[in-house]
């Protein structure tokens, strides 16, 4: 429906913050009985009066919160202002857990995410009451949230507690490159042709020939042996789409048919280290992988050493235009002996953790309504590009069409510089439904541009021909239980960083594939059954919710 114009455990903190809330108890009481009267559901203003509430969130932009046009227009629309608390965003995870420790909160908080305001943390906080339940006003309050959570079941199970609670409310993405677990693996298109390449890999064997003859036959045509096939940072952005060819979609915890597993210790994972450790030894893998930054990876990409890289988009790395990168292809998903299905990661389309409201709120229901907006199309476009004057603003052309153009207040040269000092929708993960841009909702330069749409019409069906057939989410989203958490927590982050130093041993030769058993027993003794154990428990119990 659109609308219409009308833990972290702090734990002495948290008990000190307790112990005042306890006896400040009738203050918010007293707070939370005031009356605010509510106007109709999907229509503005949300309040019938001028209300003003409080809200928490994290400072990245140009300029306040209070001086951005989105919230002074949206606080005429909807009769609700806010006061604002916004520490900068490196800072914001140390004040939000200093906040719940003293009680001293705000009616919202928004534009977080599940690593500030974890799951953990909004079980522990909603079982003691400081976070406000919404499962029970969502039907009645949020009719654009409803209708895509009627549409998409897993949604709901995603941001619900095993109690069956949902204390924050997602971010939905569902333009076309949100299927990506992170920036894709680019081919340098230039080098394929130069080698007469008119098909791109679709199996190990015959990627490895190709890094071979990148390696050996002077792609870049500078006369000398300076090529370097593949490369990445540290392996973390190549990892996932090399290990999709072995039947994996995640270096930890995966669902395969209802089975839970713990990757890096399966013989699927031990290929990947043979093979990697092959491509690093021949030198078709970049010696420096593990070593190098990003800007000396970049570096190389625009000196046209390289033959394959990790990037959200190829030009980044290479330098080149939009246009000139539409000639890179993307990576093409892989089989191999030990999965003759391709497989890639995917990503759940999801953010949780994005929006809460507490205890000290005097109507959660207005919160919802005026946050509910934004899960749809036209509000989804508003929290992004904010109101109609500020960034943008409508023209007619000469073909007496009426366009979007940016205003006389935009710096052309620094479109996003200018966006951040509209909107908070800048940087961080906020609630609303990402969606794709289309001819309606581009924002032109001039008023008889005609909208340019190749280089995401490029993306995109790059996308839909060799990701989307192929993303399989590792696992769901799922939130924990307290005993879970608890039992998962250490072991996972001790687990992670061993398994992440012995990757790259294996694949350097460092350490070599036949101390594979001494590795897994390591493992063992640090309590991989257990561990995969509970999220198979965790599995299970989401599976069969509703």
């Amino acid at each position: 429906m659109k609308f219409r114009k009308k833990s972290v455990f702090l734990v002495g903190l948290i008990t000190c913050g307790l112990l005042l809330s306890a006896c400040g108890g009738g203050e918010t009481n007293k707070k939370n009985e005031k009356n605010v009267e509510l106007g109709t559901v999907g229509e503005f203003p949300i309040t019938k009066e001028k209300t003003t509430m409080s809200m928490m969130g994290p400072h990245v932009g140009e300029i306040e919160w209070k001086d951005m046009a989105f919230f002074k227009d949206y606080a005429k629309k909807t009769n609700i202002d806010f006061t604002f608390t916004t520490p900068p965003m490196d800072d914001f995870g140390t004040k939000l857990n200093l906040a719940f420790a003293s009680g001293d909160l705000p009616d919202v908080i928004i534009g977080t995410s599940s690593a500030t305001l974890t799951p953990a943390m909004e079980m522990d906080y909603g079982d003691q009451g400081i976070l406000v339940a919404l499962e029970d006003m969502i039907d009645e309050n949020m009719p654009n949230l409803k209708k895509l959570l009627d549409a998409e079941p897993e949604i709901k199970k995603s941001i619900t507690t095993p109690e069956g609670h949902i204390y924050s409310l997602p971010m939905i993405s569902r333009d076309s490159t949100a299927i990506w677990p992170r920036g894709p693996v680019w081919y340098r298109g230039d080098w394929l042709e130069k080698l007469g390449i008119k098909e791109l890999p679709k199996t190990t064997d015959e990627f490895y020939d190709l890094l071979v003859r990148f390696r050996d036959e002077d792609p870049n045509g500078n006369g000398k042996k300076d090529e370097i096939p593949l490369t990445d940072v540290k392996m973390d952005s190549t990892r996932p789409w090399i290990m999709g060819a072995f039947g994996m979609k995640e270096r930890g915890i995966q669902e395969v048919d209802g089975k839970v597993e713990y990757t890096p210790i399966t013989e699927n994972y031990k290929e990947y280290l043979k093979y990697m450790n092959k491509l690093y030894s021949e030198k078709l893998l970049d010696q420096e992988v593990y070593s190098q930054s990003d800007e000396q990876k970049k570096a190389k990409g625009q000196n046209n050493q390289i033959g394959l890289f990790p990037d959200w988009y190829s030009f980044f790395t290479t330098g080149k235009t939009e246009e000139e990168a539409m000639s890179d292809p993307m990576w093409q998903p892989l089989t191999s002996p030990v999965s003759k299905t391709a497989v890639v990661p995917g990503s759940p389309r999801l953010s949780r953790g994005t929006f809460a409201i507490t205890n000290k709120c005097a109507s959660p229901e207005a919160m919802l309504r005026w946050v509910d907006y934004f899960y749809s199309e036209e509000g989804s476009f508003y929290f992004n590009k904010g109101p109609e004057g500020a960034f943008w603003e409508w023209a007619k052309n000469d073909k007496g069409d009426k366009v979007r153009v940016f205003t006389d207040k935009v710096d052309l040269d620094d479109l996003e510089k200018s966006r951040s000092k509209v909107t908070p929708n800048f940087g961080i993960t906020v609630p609303t439904i990402g969606l794709p841009t289309t001819p309606e909702t581009t924002i032109l330069k001039s008023v008889n541009d005609v909208p340019n749409t190749s280089f995401t019409d490029f993306i995109t069906k790059e996308t839909e021909s060799k990701i989307t057939p192929n993303a399989q989410v590792p696992f769901p989203l799922l939130y924990l239980t307290k005993e879970e958490t608890e039992k998962t927590r250490d072991a996972g982050t001790d687990m992670s960083t061993y398994v992440e130093q012995m990757e790259a041993k294996f694949i350097t030769g460092v350490e070599p594939l036949s101390n594979w058993d001494n590795y897994v027993k390591t493992l063992e003794g640090m309590g991989v059954k257990d561990y995969v154990a509970v999220y198979q428990t965790a599995y299970d119990r989401w599976a069969e919710s509703e």
